[in-house]
């Protein structure tokens, strides 16, 4: 059996170790949403808080953990007898990104059901997970059908399957913990607001604190078994203000002020709905109850506004996760002057209530109660010496966003084209800085066509496990989505044969019949834009970051992974690789130079490189390539060689041939127009669109599909 890293033998992680602590006091708070780079211990903390979990009380031999004080009486293996309650430990069940939805909900036998009218229910993970913890890691990377899936479930307590009017319910109430990577995509913010904390990790930059982790860790891997030997009365410690804190939550009082101070907190934040103030609420009486009182402080509530509100008060796509301190404390300032706050070595408890207080030795400052520790899967055999400050960590909006930004520059505005009508240098001297993009509208779908079978989004026509049924057809493995009335048929003929005398429907595994449905893919969707000299002339730039800033928008929504290249100068670059995180091609696109030639070939060559190797690794998710550029071409040339028009026509149609649907947003402006754009799309077979075209509220009929040949022999 493996032994689990020590949650108290974390170094540092405030916040992290805080927030599940909470959820450990009181599950009630909803679970938390860990977000950090790789590396940082998410996985190790979310595992070591598992084993401080109290042991549960289960009927024995029910496959839902039912508790024996109170079984479920919808229970599908109850009715339970009395007294047959035994003890186990807590259980921590993974949830892997590759899983079914059967995987988590559990399955169903159909042909039972039809057959017998039994209900055979095969449980699932969220049943695996009743009353202990579930963890997913890589919550992004999940799809979203099993996200809702997952997040109903933790709202309701119970788990729902449905098959065709056979329906199986169980109680699913867990710690639910999921980790991120911001790098590798966003969640929708429907789905940030359903997690009842955030916190952000990031490795420490102090150098005794990486020391520390480093030495832990090795002593850790050398005998864990040891390590955990060395941890075990601070284990113990901790076990037990748990258990304390659990024990004290019911009479924690959360009174009229404090409650005032939670709505005026999450109204001045402009936070959607009310699940901000439940959550605050239940987080603050929390916070209170392991402090070690029954009154909630404003300690308590800004505490609990600091993990609660960060992912809820994002307004946009692209705006990053994080609350403005001095406004919150601007805001509970107004009630510090309104009513002076009560004296803190008067708890309701007595002199207990000082003991176990946040400047205790086990209160928020220090949520291990023992030595602290550092973020990454740190090990080691000795405390460091002080431990890091604040318990929550700092969030102050828009921090990095402006160090990530750059302000407009007048020069990226200016004339930028004059060196490309005479061949300029494509060096440093012709860049230009980075300028700002114009606000993002509101685009027109474009879609790759045909039928794909993709993963799940909301782009192009795909065969899907979800979506309007279209057929029916013989199960391929498992079956999962039955058809009723295609089963009936093909049962029907066979009733006399098969000696039917009852009113029941006698129905074989050969009979059966699975929904054929069709829903919508995401798709690969590859910018290559033109950053050249005579993209920034006439102040396009702008209006083109600005459009391409809405199609990033728009795949956003649409569940796409995106990638982006851009080409000035000598060449191109993959600015962006292929990733679900949209947020960082808003960034690339934000911070992207212009000036020089127009290497076009370049940076068609280089998105026909990119798509095979994606093509290697994602065979099934399809490709739609965004060329935005006025269709120049213009580079160094050998003396007898093609010219720069004739080697981008070139490199068009080899991707033609490949048979990539494309589109080419044609962003020539003035009053005359060469028209290159437009040849482009046509060696591209692509849908050519201007960028008034582009938008969704344009007057301008936009082709929806996107022209491409199956067959590479095909002539343009």
């Amino acid at each position: 059996m493996t032994t689990t890293y020590p949650f108290s033998a974390i170094v540092g992680m405030d916040g992290l170790r805080l927030a599940l602590l909470l959820n450990a006091v009181s599950p009630a708070v909803g679970g938390v949403l860990v977000r950090g780079e790789k590396g940082t211990a998410k996985s190790t903390a979310v595992r070591a808080i598992a084993a401080l979990l109290p042991p549960v009380d289960v009927v024995a031999g029910c496959r839902f953990s039912c508790d024996p004080a109170a079984p479920d009486p919808s229970c599908p293996d109850g009715p339970h007898e009395p007294d047959t309650g035994e003890a186990r430990p807590a259980r921590m069940v993974e949830l892997p990104v590759g899983a079914s939805e059967d995987r988590l909900v559990g399955a169903l036998d159909i042909e039972r059901a039809l057959s017998d009218g039994v209900k055979a229910f095969e449980p699932g993970l969220l049943a695996d997970a009743h009353r202990g913890v579930l963890y997913v890691d890589e919550v992004n990377l999940l799809h979203d059908h099993l996200i809702d899936l997952l997040l109903d479930a933790a709202a309701m307590g119970a788990s729902y399957v449905e098959r065709e009017g056979v329906s199986v319910r169980h109680a699913a109430r867990f710690l639910l913990v999921g980790t991120m990577n911001p790098e590798e995509g966003e969640l929708r913010p429907q789905l940030l607001d359903r997690f009842g904390l955030t916190v952000e990790v990031a490795a420490s930059r102090d150098t005794d604190e990486r020391v520390e982790v480093v030495r832990r860790r090795l002593a850790y891997d050398e005998d864990p078994e040891g390590f955990a030997a060395r941890w075990a009365a601070d284990e113990d410690a901790l076990r037990e203000r748990i258990a304390a804190a659990r024990a004290r939550l019911p009479r924690v009082v959360l009174g009229d002020r404090a409650l005032r101070q939670i709505a005026a907190v999450c109204a001045g934040f402009e936070v959607d709905g009310m699940r901000a103030d439940i959550v605050t609420a239940r987080t603050a009486t929390a916070l209170a109850a392991w402090a070690g009182r029954t009154d909630v402080r404003t300690e308590d509530v800004r505490g609990a506004a600091l993990l609660s509100l960060p992912h809820r008060r994002r307004r946009a796509p692209f705006d990053a996760p994080g609350l403005d301190e001095d406004k919150l404390d601007e805001i509970l300032r107004q009630f510090e002057e309104d009513e002076p706050e009560p004296d803190p070595d008067q708890g309701p408890e007595g002199p207990d209530s000082s003991d176990d207080g946040p400047d205790g030795p086990g209160g928020p400052e220090n949520p291990g109660g023992g030595p602290q520790e550092d973020p990454g899967d740190g090990a080691g055999e000795q405390a460091p010496p002080t431990a890091p400050e604040p318990s929550v960590p700092d969030r102050r909006t828009g921090e990095h966003e402006t160090a990530d930004r750059e302000t407009d520059s007048p020069q990226a505005d200016g004339d930028g084209g004059a060196g490309e009508a005479d061949g300029g240098s494509g060096g440093a001297g012709g860049d230009r800085a980075a300028g700002g993009a114009a606000e993002p509208f509101r685009t027109r779908r474009l879609d790759v066509p045909g039928l794909g079978q993709g993963a799940a989004g909301r782009r192009s026509r795909a065969r899907s496990e979800h979506g309007r049924t279209t057929g029916a057809r013989r199960p391929r493995g498992t079956l999962s989505a039955l058809h009723l009335t295609a089963t009936v048929r093909a049962a029907a003929p066979h009733q006399r044969s098969r000696g039917r005398r009852g009113p029941g429907l006698l129905v074989r595994r050969d009979d059966l019949r699975e929904a054929v449905r069709e829903g919508r893919e995401g798709n690969l969707v590859l910018f290559v834009v033109d950053a050249s000299g005579s993209m920034a002339a006439r102040t396009r730039m702008s209006a083109i970051k600005g459009a391409v800033l809405s199609l990033l928008l728009d795949a956003y929504q649409r569940r796409d992974k995106v990638g982006l290249i851009t080409f000035r100068g000598a060449d191109a670059e993959l600015a962006l690789p292929p990733t679900s995180s949209v947020d960082a091609a808003a960034v690339r696109l934000e911070r992207l130079p212009t000036g020089g030639r127009t290497p076009l070939a370049a940076g068609l060559l280089k998105a026909r490189e990119v798509l095979r190797v994606e093509r290697l690794r994602d065979p099934s998710r399809r490709p739609l390539l965004v060329v935005v550029t006025d269709g120049r071409a213009t580079e160094a040339r050998r003396s007898g060689g093609p010219t720069p028009v004739e080697r981008a026509g070139r490199a068009a149609r080899m991707l033609a041939g490949d048979g990539v649907a494309s589109v080419v947003v044609d962003c020539e402006s003035g009053l005359v127009r060469l028209g290159l754009a437009g040849a482009l799309a046509r060696e591209l077979r692509a849908t050519p669109v201007t960028l008034d075209e582009l938008r969704a509220d344009s007057v301008t009929a936009l082709v929806r599909g996107v022209r491409t040949v199956s067959n590479p022999r095909r002539a343009a």
